[in-house]
């Protein structure tokens, strides 16, 4: 399968590399303003292939994106020190309005658009209304690794493997997501229930700094180094290999929703199942009353941010 990445920065070079370790594509173009840039990451990743898979991965423009299956927008101003995801919104936008009609003037009729550019929600929002594509095709990535670190926190804390864990978070990737408690489950098994049997509870403390370190662990690790970009960029290798094998993996992706708890035509994530269609259903996960209204008011701001610039 082919795929193209718009943007070869860190998350985009990044990914391409992922991609090629885990053999997800055949044929991988990069693309970027800085032509300079995407030749050189698409010479250094070719060199990696002997280690690895044969994998057709070069610099390339818009046209070469004729018989991609999967597009993965990673285009984009990065995020500052301190900067929350949705003061980006301003910046990326003009970003989106030149990309997208690009995009399309040379994408085949059945492609799928995978946006990671940051905040991911309200772009993908607006990538969905600048294409006109159905909102099932046009996949952000949400809160895939939101997800992937609280069961990684949750996994740790009890001692057991991150695949033994199912938990999910929902709602914005940024400040306002929810961590879902209620149902989450450790081997089938009640979460609450599991830590008491293995004697390590979970109390308020303890729920409070997992919900921290999920929360906030992008500021974080950009104070420490820039840019947070291995893990995003596993993620998205796993979207675009459930999207090639028609895998029906269920993840935390965000696409445009009809409705969320009351709040109409607004992007943000909930467990989907994904597919070579790209979003094939969304699984409305049980929520307790508390966490329904935090995501009945995480899709608010996500509606007034998108609102704001017209979408």
């Amino acid at each position: 399968m082919k795929v193209g990445i718009i943007g070869s920065g860190f998350v985009g070079s990044t990914t391409a590399y992922a991609l090629t370790l885990k053999n997800v594509a055949s044929e991988i173009v990069l693309i970027d303003i800085d032509r300079k840039l995407a030749i050189a990451h698409a010479e250094d990743i070719l060199h990696a292939t002997p280690f690895s898979h044969t994998v057709k991965i070069y610099a390339g423009d818009y046209e070469d994106l004729r018989d991609a299956k999967v597009v993965v927008i990673a285009a984009g101003v990065a995020q500052r020190p301190g900067e929350t995801r949705l003061q980006l919104l301003d910046r990326n936008t003009e970003v989106f309005r030149q990309i997208i009609p690009r995009l399309l003037k040379f994408a085949p009729d059945d492609l799928v658009i995978v946006v990671v550019t940051n905040p991911v929600d309200v772009m993908t929002q607006i990538t969905t209304k600048i294409s006109g594509l159905p909102p099932e095709r046009v996949i952000g990535s949400g809160t895939i690794l939101d997800t992937a670190r609280f069961k990684s926190l949750l996994a740790k804390h009890l001692g057991v493997s991150p695949k033994s864990v199912h938990a999910y978070v929902v709602g914005e990737h940024g400040d306002s997501e929810v961590l879902v408690w209620s149902s989450a489950r450790v081997g089938g098994l009640k979460l609450d229930k599991v830590a008491e049997k293995l004697g390590k509870p979970l109390d308020d403390e303890t729920k409070q700094k997992i919900d921290n370190e999920v929360r906030y662990a992008a500021y974080k690790i950009i104070d420490g180094k820039g840019a947070t970009y291995f893990g995003i960029a596993a993620g998205v290798s796993a979207i675009v290999e459930a999207i090639r094998d028609n895998e029906g993996m269920v993840m935390t992706l965000s696409i445009l929703n009809e409705d969320v708890e009351g709040i109409k035509d607004v992007a943000l994530s909930l467990p989907r199942i994904v597919g070579w269609e790209g979003v094939k259903t969304t699984l409305y996960p049980d929520l307790s009353d508390e966490e329904r209204n935090k995501l009945r008011k995480s899709a608010e701001i996500l509606k007034q941010a998108a609102m704001e610039l017209g979408f």
